[in-house]
């Protein structure tokens, strides 16, 4: 199969896009509104183009100008996640909130682009609002463009790779001329069970090899050695190939092909009232199980020391203002950025730039990469049938995944 071409939508400072370029993808381009974003965008995509501004204003018109610019004759798959917060539960859940309609921006850019796929990621609340209102409108808007071929599947982070329950929604559909001839919804469901790890990683396989000792924001540590690193630590460290990665792949991002340094590896500071009452929390515990005098009984998910034996609960975009839920599951000080990267599947040669506030804002607003490289490589393999489909029938699926698992033990 001749190389895939994929735009980014919603590309954030690039999780989806590092997940989807490892499994064979050519990234045309990236559409982010974020200034922020964008600049960390840039340091660790240099060579693809973005376009930075709302996403209304992409491809508007007949769109000949961003086809051109962009090289836009051709595109096989167009991904991304319009911003969630009207549909997370954590957020207003108000169906009148204008957030819930951006999907209709990202449908707009699949009307004019017609790729012969797209990949659409949200929460799994969408699922459930209005009854399912969401997610039938949805399904019917893709169908009235020409993608009646479209379906969803709710899928677990941890799954995938990624030391972390994070659940996501994924709707996904073909173009009705390719005339894919099995259950869309079935092919991706064999697809994800060959994709899926034989156990979840923890967080202490993650992170246990990063130093205990902090940076200020800004500044770097020489990088660390580790004798043995656990098979997600080869995945993520600068000095090992493992799973999807290689030594040379990590290191075409944002730390460059220079010498080995720790980026990112600072937190917030924490008060000395702070650091007595984490001193408390136990390995998993919440605010509930520390004393009466330490506590005061309000938000027991305020306070919350990750589990070093099991995969961390969601990394939010909300820690930038408020880390507290996540406290380093040995250490009195909250989790770091590089660390937060970590649990997110982001390896240590991708280089978070700006602000720490900003930093952590986008770690937490991020597709996992190795979560977008499952999801990737399911497109592919759907592509892949359709090109055998059309040809001389459909392919088995074992046919089209050699070496699919991302991280096997």
């Amino acid at each position: 199969m001749s190389n895939l071409t994929a735009v980014s939508l919603f590309s954030g400072c690039g999780g989806f896009c590092e997940g989807v370029e490892l499994a064979g993808f050519d990234l045309q381009c990236g559409v982010e509104l974020d200034r922020f974003a964008a600049e960390t965008y840039r340091h660790n995509f240099p060579r693809t183009r973005l376009f930075e501004g709302d996403v209304s204003e992409f491809l508007v018109g007949s769109g000949e100008e961003h086809r051109a610019k962009y090289g836009l004759t051709s595109v096989d798959l167009v991904f991304g996640g319009p911003p969630c917060q009207g549909y997370s539960q954590i957020g207003t859940r108000n169906v009148e909130d204008e957030r819930n309609l951006l999907y209709k921006q990202y449908a707009r850019i699949v009307d004019t682009l017609k790729p012969r796929m797209f990949l659409m990621e949200n929460v799994p609340n969408l699922l459930l609002m209005q009854k399912g209102h969401f997610r039938d409108l949805i399904i019917k808007h893709f169908a009235s463009l020409g993608y009646g071929n479209t379906t969803f599947l709710k899928v677990s982070s941890a799954d995938f790779g990624v030391p972390q329950t994070r659940e996501r929604v994924f709707f996904f559909g073909t173009r009705d001329d390719l005339e894919f001839s099995l259950d869309l919804r079935g092919f991706a469901e064999n697809v994800f069970s060959q994709l899926q790890v034989k156990r979840p990683y923890t967080v202490w396989e993650a992170i246990s090899d990063l130093p205990s000792d902090v940076v200020a924001s800004g500044e770097v540590l020489p990088y660390p050695s580790c004798k043995e690193p656990s098979r997600f630590q080869r995945m993520m460290r600068l000095d090992y190939s493992a799973g999807p990665y290689t030594k040379v792949l990590k290191r075409r991002r944002g730390i460059g092909g220079g010498s080995l340094a720790l980026h990112n590896h600072h937190t917030k500071e924490i008060q000395e009232r702070r650091a007595h009452l984490i001193s408390f929390l136990k390995p998993g515990a919440k605010a509930d199980s520390l004393p009466k005098e330490i506590w005061n009984g309000k938000r027991p998910e305020k306070w919350r020391r990750l589990d070093p034996t099991a995969p961390s609960y969601t990394i939010l975009a909300q820690m930038h203002r408020d880390l507290s839920e996540w406290v380093h599951p040995h250490l009195n000080r909250w989790i770091t950025v590089r660390e937060a990267a970590r649990l997110q599947s982001f390896h240590d040669g991708f280089v978070f730039v700006g602000s720490e506030w900003q930093q952590l804002k986008q770690i937490g607003n991020a597709v996992p990469p190795l979560l977008g490289y499952a999801v990737a490589r399911m497109a592919q393999q759907v592509l892949a049938a359709i090109e055998g489909d059309l040809r001389s029938g459909l392919p088995p699926v074992q046919a089209v995944l050699p070496g699919i698992a991302v991280a096997a033990e």
